[in-house]
Order: C-alpha cells, then sequence, then structure tokens
C-alpha cells in the first residue's frame, strides 16, 4: 500500500536530517517481526567499516558532536528534539531509527553533515551510509539549555540511561540480561531498531518502539518516558526465545561499586568513597523492606534472593553528601534506580551479581528479575515494569527507617581482649519511628549470622541526631562467607529496614 509523505512538522529545525519512504507501523507488527525472527537463525549484523570504528575511541567520539539545530523532533509540538551519536569502536554496527507518525514509519538517513567532526577526526572517514549508534533526548526546546542538556540516551547493546532528579547521569539499565555470571560467556543482544513516537505517552514524554535480536533472543519492546523531577519509563515487552539459556534477567540494572565508607585500606585511592550506587533495595511480596550494602567482593558472587511478585526492587545511591566523595564527578548525585512490576511477575528471584573491580570505570554490579519459568528455545515472555530514575526509592515506609551507612572493623571493645577473627559491623538508620523520643530499653537488636556465631549485637542512637546504630561483632566458623540478617525493633514490631550483609572472612578490608 502507497503511503504519504510524513508530514513536515515531525522533522528537525532547520535543514534537519532527511527521511526516508515511510512503511505501515503498529507495535503488533513489531511484535510479529520478532516472533518470526526467533524462528530463523540469528545473523550478526555487519559493521560498515570495522577498520576504521575500531580506531575510533573514547576520545575521538566525544570530539565529535551532533548539531542540535538539525534535531528530529525540534520543532515538533509536544516532544522534545532528539540527536544521534556516530559509530565507535564499543558499539561498532549502526542501529536503524525510524520516526513515527499517523501509523507510518520512516527511517532517519545518516549524513556526514550532520555532526560537527574536527580536522583529522577518525570518524569523518566512515563511509556515507554508516548509520547511527543511538541517540539522546533533549530538554524541551522551549528551554535556554535544551542543546546542551540531554535526559535519556540509548547507546550500545540494549543499554540505556537517564539522569535522576538531581540532574545528572549515573547507572544503566537494558533490555535484558542473558547469562550474566554463569560461567560461560554473557550474550549482549541488541536492540537494531528504534521506531521514535512524538506526542505519545501522556504529556511531556515520547514513546520508543524496539526490536531486540542476539543469538538466544529476540524480543518487541516500547518505552513511555515521561520527564518529570526525574525520569519515568513504562516499559512493555515481549521476549522470545531461539534457544536454551541458563539465566534470563528481566529489568536488568548496571552499576559501578568500587569501595564506601567500609574501605579501610588507604593506599587503593585517596576519594573517602567511590560508587555510582552503594546498595540494593527489595520490597518483597510480602512486604518486607530489605536493604543489602554492595560489595567489591575477590571473586564473582550471585546472590538471590527468592520471591513471589514483588513490590519492587532498585540501584540506590543513598549517601548524597558531597565530603563523603570529594570528587568533581558528582557522585553525590547519581540518580538511583527503582523498578516497579506493572504486570503479574510471578514466582522468581531479584538476583545481585557483583563482579570484582579496581578501577572505578568499570560497571561492576547488576540486578535483575530472574523468573521461574524455564528458559528453553519456543518460550515467550511477557513484561511490564516502571522504571524510577529518582534520588531516592519512591515509595518508601513512613513508618519504616532507612540504612544510611555500614561500617566495619575490628571486634571487641578498647582496652580489652579482642575476640579471635571477630568482625564489628556498625549499621545506622535515620527516620521512620526512630525519630523522636525512644526509651533505649525498648529499642533491641536482631541479628542472625548463617554460617557465623553472634558475639554482641545491641542498639544505640547516635549521640545528637535523630539517628540510632545496630552494633554487632560476628565471627566466622569456617572460610565459608557468613550470611548477615539483622534489624531494630521495639515490641517485636520491626523499627527499620532488615540489613543483609555478606561477610567474607579476612576480605572486608577490601571494602566488601
Amino acid at each position: 500500500m502507497a503511503m504519504a509523505s510524513l508530514p513536515r512538522r515531525i522533522e528537525a529545525a532547520g535543514r534537519g536530517p532527511s527521511l526516508g519512504e515511510p512503511t505501515p507501523f503498529s507495535p503488533d507488527i513489531l511484535t510479529a517481526r520478532a516472533a518470526e525472527m526467533a524462528k530463523r537463525p540469528f545473523e550478526t549484523r555487519p559493521s560498515p567499516a570495522p577498520q576504521i570504528t575500531a580506531r575510533i575511541d573514547y576520545s575521538a567520539h566525544g570530539g565529535v558532536q551532533y548539531r542540535r539545530d538539525d534535531a528530529l523532533f525540534a520543532d515538533a509540538d509536544g516532544s522534545y528534539p532528539v540527536t544521534f551519536f556516530p559509530l565507535g569502536q564499543y558499539f561498532p554496527r549502526p542501529v536503524a531509527i525510524f520516526a513515527v507518525s499517523n501509523g507510518a514509519s520512516a527511517p532517519v538517513r545518516y549524513a556526514a553533515d550532520l555532526f560537527d567532526i574536527p580536522a583529522g577526526n577518525i570518524i569523518g572517514e566512515l563511509p556515507d551510509d554508516a548509520g547511527f549508534a543511538g541517540f539522546r533526548i533533549h530538554e524541551d526546546r522551549d528551554r535556554d539549555d535544551w542543546r546542551t542538556q540531554d535526559w535519556a540516551a540509548f547507546l550500545g547493546a540494549s543499554y540505556f540511561r537517564a539522569i535522576g532528579a538531581l540532574g545528572q547521569y549515573g547507572l544503566s539499565a537494558r533490555g535484558l540480561c542473558v547469562n550474566a555470571a554463569t560461567g560461560g560467556p554473557e550474550e549482549f543482544p541488541d536492540f537494531i531498531e528504534y521506531h521514535l513516537e512524538p506526542d505519545a505517552g501522556g504529556p511531556n514524554g515520547l514513546r520508543i518502539h524496539a526490536l531486540l535480536d542476539g543469538p538466544s533472543v529476540t524480543g518487541a519492546y516500547t518505552f513511555d518516558l515521561l520527564r518529570d523531577s526525574g525520569v519515568v519509563m513504562d516499559i512493555s515487552a515481549r521476549v522470545f526465545l531461539r534457544r536454551d539459556v541458563e539465566r534470563l534477567g528481566f529489568a536488568p540494572l548496571t552499576s559501578m561499586y568500587w569501595y564506601s565508607e567500609r574501605k579501610t585500606d588507604p593506599a587503593r585511592d585517596w576519594r573517602p568513597e567511590i560508587h555510582d550506587s552503594d546498595g540494593l533495595a527489595l520490597w518483597t511480596g510480602a512486604g518486607e523492606r530489605i536493604w543489602r550494602p554492595l560489595n567489591n567482593p575477590e571473586t564473582v558472587v550471585t546472590s538471590s534472593f527468592v520471591d513471589a511478585d514483588p513490590k519492587g526492587f532498585g540501584l540506590l545511591q543513598r549517601d548524597r553528601n558531597f565530603e563523603h566523595y570529594l570528587d568533581g564527578v558528582n557522585y553525590h548525585l547519581r540518580p538511583s534506580l527503582w523498578v516497579e512490576p506493572r504486570s503479574d511477575w510471578g514466582k522468581g528471584a531479584v538476583q545481585l551479581i557483583e563482579i570484582p573491580t579496581d578501577d572505578e570505570i568499570h560497571d561492576n554490579i547488576v540486578a535483575q528479575w530472574v523468573p521461574d519459568a524455564p528458559a528453553v528455545a519456543g518460550a515467550e515472555f511477557a513484561f511490564a515494569y516502571r522504571l524510577h530514575w529518582v534520588d531516592r526509592e519512591p515509595y518508601p515506609a513512613a513508618d519504616i527507617a532507612r540504612a544510611t551507612a555500614t561500617r566495619a572493623g575490628r571486634g571487641g571493645e578498647p582496652g580489652q581482649p579482642r575476640p579471635d577473627g571477630a568482625t564489628r559491623y556498625v549499621v545506622d538508620f535515620a527516620g521512620g519511628d526512630l525519630r523522636g523520643d525512644l526509651d533505649p530499653e525498648t529499642v533491641a537488636a536482631t541479628v542472625e549470622a548463617r554460617g557465623g556465631t553472634v558475639l554482641r549485637a545491641r542498639g544505640e542512637r547516635v549521640p545528637g541526631t535523630d539517628r540510632w546504630r545496630l552494633v554487632t561483632d560476628i565471627a566466622p566458623q569456617g572460610i565459608e562467607p557468613v550470611e548477615l540478617r539483622a534489624y531494630l525493633h521495639r515490641d517485636g514490631a520491626p523499627l527499620t529496614e532488615t540489613w543483609l550483609h555478606q561477610h567474607r572472612p579476612a576480605s572486608y578490608r577490601r571494602g566488601g
């Protein structure tokens, strides 16, 4: 069926990118394509110039900018300008990007002169049909800073990220995680097509339809992006398996944790703390609030938190004190990212994967939902969830205090014989019913140590504050990790989140 040309209103201000011939489009069409692709063998998409993209390093890629006045949708009422990334050594294969209007989708054509390319930059040697690596979404065109400030970006494999309520990028999300930390190679399926739809997804929003493809999986995704104080994304996904997958992770989050206030080795770095996220928060299907501080382990560690229909989970940056970082890259402003299920997720587990790192340049933390349903060839999965890119978790419990710091050191008391092999953990809590006057005699600490012995446990007020502190000494029973579980309570009623930690004998000095 012949389609009329797309209206001028979805093109760019200035000259803008040119659009190809539109074809019919709908989410059902995209889903049908994903289902059909899963029945065929996977084919790797070619890179148009591998000998060139291999030389486009971080510096060369960052030195090239898309011309802002040629942004897609820059003159579209109710939408946001979109600019594009060139190819590079970490994203050498182009993605197809389309503009959607009135049930039709038209390809956005690549042109080198849409970019400001400095003389001598290797990107200038890319062929005329190189294509785009991804895109970013800018602030509303009525803002003076829209040319310099973007609020969401989709770039590389199925990665995407957004700024939080404090205006800073940090951790990332992915469309899907395939076989992470299983002992074999991890797969990184790609979003190979994006269909961008302005004036969709509600006011202040943009709708994105994405087609996923990888050796083991295909999928069709719809993102409704809302620019609020932070960013909210409503995501629905249909995933189809080409072959068996050992570990299939939905709503995966990826972050960096090097060390935090538990660091005791001054030779590591001069800064007190370095991390994009400092803990995993869980709100279980049964209603329990859990905080698990992140670790930088000596080997890859996978922790599973079994649940059914969880209310949410997220990787959070709770420490917002600049003095705890002393770094101009704004670790204290990094967003927290919360996953809110919007469909029946059933039984499964939130899995936390912690990978050793010795630098801040590596993303070494993954959190994801792994369903109990077998991930076998021919299987289909449908998930819906909401991502909140915010400064704190979006649904805090009014009466439950949050863990704000975890510290570790030698067990025992000053001036007294130190218990052999004992470690002291001190956990600070703030908020909830801990505020105000509490009789210390009524506040108790419960600590469980699977694989270890609890030598002492108590709760105490932090002098001069409304905060309380849980203090416990534990001793391992062997060389295996000790699983700790602790909280403060009054008359059996929880006053705090449940604090979880994995103590590895003789390893806490590394920040773990």
